[in-house]
């Protein structure tokens, strides 16, 4: 069988990625592993039991172990391998984190995105995908969020994403680098073990037979993708772009608005229980109401669709953490209830 055109793009291309022991890049590095990337991943910390490890493919990285502060080593580990292609995903990603430890979160995801940029910059990097968020438009009246809608997150993790997403933009203006820019809605998939996220903390809730704690109204409106699209949305943008497709920033989402709720109630008709109402305590602050994306762009530039609605990816991320339960190294991190 002759090569896809995926595989011909990728096979033996040196890939830095950041984040990859975290949900999005778990995925992301097994989808380049598969196209036959030979993938280098910046580590900070040893995680046991996140999706590489317990795939078995964590073994076929290049693991290089430090942090995003360290831009020596970042700058070094481009060089020594000549990376062709990076892919920054790291970063603090809980908005209640951000809120508790601000600072932490403006060094791991602002300092941690200039020092990924300037070492791409240094070692003549071709192209360079930087991972924003919805939540860098901050809130807005005017929805759904376009890529020309202005960032002004005002909230810790938010302004840290406008920040980064900004520092993107300033070195692709001013350097000229091929710089381009993801912007996902809510993420959700197999292997994330973030249980005060919406998503986990729902699915290990339901499959406990216990009431999920919502901390907002429940009224919170939010869009959402599945895991597996967003990695292949990083793959697709990196091979259009080489095609000549425009940099810049790309929205990539199902495009819904469902509120907190509604995803909840989702969740638990898919597992199967309907007797359960979860707890609604309406205590956040400092997040965002409503945000929703167009991914008109991304749909006409790039011939992009997600190959899951949020039913099929719901379905498939409930399935996994089923597995989970059944397997004695993932069973203890399952056990204690979630607030989201």
């Amino acid at each position: 069988m002759p090569p896809s055109a995926r595989e011909t793009f990728w096979n033996g291309r040196p890939v830095f990625l950041t984040g990859a022991t975290g949900l999005l890049g778990g995925w992301t590095a097994r989808a380049l592993l598969g196209a036959g990337a030979r993938v280098v991943a910046l580590v900070r910390d040893r995680q046991p039991h996140c999706l590489l490890a317990e795939t078995g493919d964590l073994d076929r990285l290049i693991l290089v172990h430090g942090a995003l502060e360290d831009a020596s080593l970042i700058l070094r580990t481009l060089t020594e391998y000549e990376i062709d292609t990076v892919i920054h995903l790291a970063a603090q990603p809980i908005v209640g984190v951000a809120k508790l430890d601000p600072v932490g979160t403006f060094r791991a995801n602002i300092e941690g995105t200039w020092n990924v940029l300037d070492a791409a910059r240094r070692a003549y990097v071709r192209q360079t995908i930087v991972a924003s968020s919805d939540k860098a438009y901050g809130a807005s009246d005017n929805l759904p969020y376009r890529e020309d809608h202005p960032l002004h997150g005002l909230y810790p993790y938010d302004c840290s994403k406008s920040c980064a997403d900004l520092l993107a933009q300033t070195y692709a203006k001013t350097y000229g680098m091929a710089v381009s820019i993801v912007r996902c809605a809510n993420l959700f998939g197999g292997g994330d073990l973030n249980f005060n996220r919406l998503v986990p903390g729902a699915i290990r809730s339901s499959l406990h037979g216990e009431r999920f704690v919502i901390r907002s109204d429940g009224h919170f409106v939010r869009d959402y993708l599945y895991v597996q699209d967003a990695a292949d949305a990083y793959l697709l943008l990196a091979e259009r772009l080489s095609d000549g497709a425009p940099q810049g920033a790309y929205n990539f989402s199902l495009e819904l608005q469902l509120t907190v709720l509604q995803l909840v109630d989702r969740v638990y008709q898919l597992a199967g229980v309907t007797h359960l109402d979860p707890v609604v305590l309406n205590q956040a602050s400092a997040e965002i109401r409503r945000q929703f994306m167009s991914c008109d762009k991304a749909r006409q530039l790039l011939g992009w669709t997600p190959q899951f609605t949020l039913d099929q990816g719901l379905t498939a991320t409930i399935a996994w953490y089923r597995h989970a339960l059944s397997m004695p190294l993932l069973k203890t991190s399952l056990t204690t209830a979630a607030k989201s």
